[in-house]
């Protein structure tokens, strides 16, 4: 049935500042034969960008446009029938995001966004997974730099010490360790704000997952942080990083036997100075403690509005590496996933490639909300591979020169 539907994606949010990326992207990747439209509020800000697309692709001129409003639930179900997959950038998530998850499922229609927001997510399991599987959806989140190098970072690790011949039944150990250089846009820290102004609340989302989600039995998942420390396999200090990040590896972990029958992640920023890893920490405290005063939230929101980001310049200079330590049945082996700005460049081009994985790549039949190692795995890290992604396994030192890249 989706086969018959118009078009094969519709990028939801496009004229974002990170919308406008992925619409840039895809204007210059999608494969020919590729129909995908634009949608958002405004029909005039649409036809600009459609305007800017013409120009740097020829094909683009004619690109359909589509009206919808993330509070209109019935033109996104308009959106959501039209479609196989909808890529949707308008967050923050847990204040816009809900009704286009639920047109998807209800419409299966598969589902890709860039949420970094645990609460978000876990609430769209609690309302939508059960329709999702009943209908066929794959219901996507954390398609950006939240969460794709960490995830699939991990399964290209797992799968190395598979190589080795690490013992299948012997438990996985692998620590994640995350460097980069880049800024923020508006809209990353409206959502970072809002998240972090919610701990109750997301605890409460965290609980009821577990109740609706329980664990397999017969093998154990633990993505709890360690302590700080200098890290050898870093050569940095490392500090525990409360993201998304880990609680996706999880997921990933609970459902793909490969990981073994014991897995254990820990995720951690990489520091290369103590007094800077010092000042983080704290930054970060203040960051949420005063997220809890709404006086003092607003003013920081004012600090940078939605659709504001920096500049092609500041991206160009930008980089992101994740560095892996995996240790299976005395098998060991280091890995690193890097590549440009992380926070918009490369996010658009996982969003993107994410999409475009589900539309066109013959995939595991999957169904429900599902992680990307799990719905799209060693595709997607083809894909994101031949896009300049770097997914490099080093010798048996963690100081030592690239080896293979995939």
């Amino acid at each position: 049935m989706r086969a018959e539907r118009p078009y094969d994606l519709v990028l939801f949010g496009a004229t974002g500042f990170t919308g406008a990326l992925t619409a840039e992207y895809l204007a210059q990747h999608a494969p020919p034969g590729c129909r995908w439209a634009l949608a958002g509020r405004s029909r005039s800000k649409l036809e600009a960008l459609r305007e800017r697309l013409a120009a740097l692709a020829p094909g683009c001129a004619e690109l359909p446009l589509l009206e919808a409003d993330a509070a209109d639930p019935a033109s996104l179900r308009a959106v959501a029938e039209s479609t196989r997959v909808v890529i949707t950038t308008v967050g923050p998530y847990l204040r816009y995001g809900e009704p286009l998850v639920a047109a998807c499922a209800e419409a299966g229609t598969d589902y890709v966004d860039l949420t970094g927001e645990p609460e978000f997510v876990d609430r769209m399991f609690v309302l939508h997974h059960r329709r999702a599987a009943e209908t066929g959806a794959r219901l996507v989140h954390a398609c950006g730099f939240d969460s794709v190098p960490h995830d699939l970072g991990v399964l290209f690790t797992v799968g190395e010490l598979a190589r080795l011949g690490a013992p299948q039944q012997s438990p996985v150990s692998v620590e994640g360790f995350v460097r980069a250089g880049g800024t923020f846009s508006g809209g990353t820290f409206a959502s970072a704000l809002t998240a972090a102004s919610r701990p109750r609340a997301a605890a409460q989302a965290a609980k009821a997952r577990r109740a609706a989600d329980p664990r397999p039995s017969g093998r154990r998942v633990s993505t709890s942080g360690g302590r700080p420390r200098f890290s050898r396999e870093a050569r940095a200090w490392v500090l525990p990083l409360p993201t998304i990040d880990a609680q996706v590896v999880g997921r990933s972990a609970v459902a793909l036997p490969a990981y073994g029958p014991a897995f254990r992640y820990g995720h951690y920023a990489a520091v290369k100075r103590l007094p800077i890893a010092v000042a983080g920490t704290a930054g970060i405290l203040l960051l949420v403690l005063a997220a809890q005063l709404p006086v003092l939230r607003r003013a920081m929101t004012a600090l940078r509005k939605p659709g504001e980001g920096p500049s092609a310049e500041q991206r160009a200079a930008s980089w992101f590496t994740v560095r892996f330590a995996g240790e299976q049945g005395g098998k060991r082996v280091f890995t690193e996933v890097s590549g440009g700005d992380p926070g918009y460049t490369e996010t658009a081009k996982m969003l993107a490639e994410s999409a475009l994985c589900l539309a066109f790549d013959d995939l595991p039949a999957t169904a429900g909300q599902v992680t990307t190692a799990v719905a799209m795995g060693p595709a997607l890290i083809d894909r994101l591979t031949a896009a300049g992604l770097r997914f490099t396994v080093l010798d048996a030192a963690p100081t030592a020169a690239p080896r293979r890249a995939r």
